[in-house]
């Protein structure tokens, strides 16, 4: 009794393997970039809700303390254009717990990176289109035009 055992692939069965892959990556690969476009929006908007209820908790605790004022700053002296700096950590020192976050936001340049452009404005940016927010101190808004596409992916 002569029995033929088959100890490997056959070149069929293997060209067929890797149409299968190539297909399934093709199907993949598109899914990922949006995929991670969709993390770039998720953390920006994160970053944005974290910096404005900063904001209103600093207020409150200034008016518990009879102060009616926000903070003037949102972080302390970091240089604009500056890459690698921690910014929003550090109000102008009046604060109760002497930052605005916890753990402040390095700045770098690219997608879904933050820069300090100005005394009070920021840009993140997001699917290579810089969005630029503002602070307002007299009204306490940490905001960006809504008529930016990307703004309102990050705000709304």
């Amino acid at each position: 009794m002569n029995i033929n055992k088959r100890n490997a692939f056959t070149m069929i069965e293997l060209v067929f393997v890797i149409v299968v892959l190539g297909i399934l990556a093709a199907v993949a690969i598109p899914k990922l970039a949006a995929t991670r476009d969709d993390a770039e929006i998720v953390k920006g908007r994160s970053d944005v809700a974290a910096v404005r209820a900063a904001i209103v908790n600093e207020r409150q605790s200034r008016l518990l303390r009879g102060e009616s004022t926000y903070i003037s700053a949102l972080d302390q002296g970091v240089t604009q254009g500056a890459a690698g700096v921690v910014i929003f950590d550090d109000s102008d020192n009046n604060s109760t717990n002497g930052s605005l976050l916890q753990y402040g936001v390095t700045t770098a340049s690219g997608n879904g990176h933050w820069m300090k452009t100005g005394n009070t404005t920021y840009t993140y940016t997001v699917m290579a289109d810089p969005v630029t927010f503002t602070y307002t101190q007299a009204s306490g808004r940490f905001d960006c035009t809504h008529t930016n596409a990307n703004c309102k992916l990050l705000t709304e």
